[in-house]
């Protein structure tokens, strides 16, 4: 891929292809940090200063972390040389292992999800293990070329010794901060679909390297299977409950593209963001459509601006009634949408739109998604 101007891609293929490792730490800190360019963006904030560079946390690094690595640590495949399970790893410690012995899955490590007892401890213990190795190791060795500057930097902060419960923003950013240079990071937010490939593919041959050192045989495609980020399975029951709920207390919805009423038989819960190109079943991209609109007309399309401004009101008066206004839903919503959109701490349902709408706008040329408009808009 031809440089963007910047020098970003330049920095990240000479990091992936041609930085001495001795571990594949470098690549899991790369991966994770692009990840979040592209799916979390809003947990971004401009560096101080004035300096062109993000912040984003550490614990959300760590999580992430965390989530590449449990599957290959089970898997048995090495990450470094004479690496096998555990041994050798060094945020592979009591926490860590106990969330293999528990069973966690890695679907399981995600914003907003909630914790208790055994698992909460063992959680706030691993991702404190892991922060720690991400700032003394792959991001004291991630070094722009020819040059002892780093190009992450790491601000660590000291956590109260309370057990990790709800991974919100806020938490996470209780182990600190990591810095991305501001090239770097709109590099990643826009050509992460090219970036994480290579991530995985170069992952995979530094397995295999020190597989064969150690005189083992790794299945061919299996470190890539190992590799591979699972996405929450395609789900819209949660938005379809709330909808049989509120048709079941006489509250008429609305198809939000249409204006339509809709009934039992006649409604979809439609992706307002097409699962194909944001896969996310988040409260706030789940929306009741008519079955007509949903599976013939809209299907897997980017609403344009004249659709999302002509379902506004109707977009922001389900998210009330639906989430807002539900107290066991409320602050599930709010989470889902502050890891996703970029929103102010006052969220409302007005803020959730712009920021929904803003992030509808940076998929349409990033990722040319073809656009939908419905008749008579």
């Amino acid at each position: 891929m031809p440089d963007d101007g910047t020098g970003a891609l330049p920095l990240v293929r000479g990091i992936v292809l041609s930085d001495e490792k001795s571990s594949t730490y470098k690549l899991a800190l790369l991966r994770a940090v692009a990840r979040i360019a592209e799916y979390a963006p809003a947990a971004a904030t401009p560096a101080p200063d004035g300096r062109d560079a993000v912040e984003v946390p550490l614990g959300l690094v760590a999580l992430y972390w965390l989530r590449m690595y449990l599957p290959l640590v089970r898997a048995r495949l090495p990450q470094m040389p004479g690496n096998i399970g555990t041994s050798r790893l060094g945020f592979a410690k009591d926490g860590f292992e106990a969330l293999l012995a528990l069973g966690t899955a890695p679907i399981e490590l995600r914003i907003g999800a909630s914790f208790t007892g055994e698992q909460a401890a063992a959680l706030t213990s691993a991702l404190s293990q892991a922060a720690h190795t991400i700032a003394n190791m792959p991001a004291t060795f991630t070094r722009y070329p020819n040059s002892d500057a780093q190009v992450f930097g790491v601000t660590r902060q000291r956590r109260s010794h309370a057990s990790a419960t709800v991974l919100d923003l806020d938490m996470l950013r209780g182990w600190g901060l990591v810095e991305v240079p501001g090239h770097l990071w709109r590099a990643m937010s826009r050509f992460g679909s090219w970036i994480e490939p290579m991530l995985v593919a170069e992952w995979a041959g530094l397995t295999r390297a020190y597989a064969e050192r150690m005189g083992l045989a790794i299945a061919p495609g299996a470190a890539e299977a190992t590799l591979a980020w699972i996405e929450p399975a395609r789900s819209t029951s949660l938005g379809r409950d709330v909808a049989l709920r509120l048709l079941d207390r006489g509250q008429p919805i609305e198809c939000v593209w249409s204006g339509r009423p809709l009934t039992a038989k006649t409604f979809d819960i439609d992706h307002c963001l097409p699962w194909s190109v944001w896969p996310c079943g988040d409260l706030w991209n789940l929306m009741p459509a008519h079955t007509r609109v949903n599976q013939h007309e809209k299907r897997d399309r980017l609403p344009s601006a004249a659709a999302m401004a002509n379902a506004r009101d109707r977009i922001i008066g389900w998210w009330d009634a639906a989430y807002l206004d539900d107290k066991a839903l409320r602050s599930r919503f709010l989470r889902e949408a502050a890891a996703a959109l970029p929103l102010s701490d006052s969220a409302n349902g007005a803020a959730v739109y712009d920021a929904l709408d803003w992030r509808r706008l940076r998929l349409s040329p990033d990722q040319q998604v073809p656009l939908w408009t419905p008749a008579g808009v």
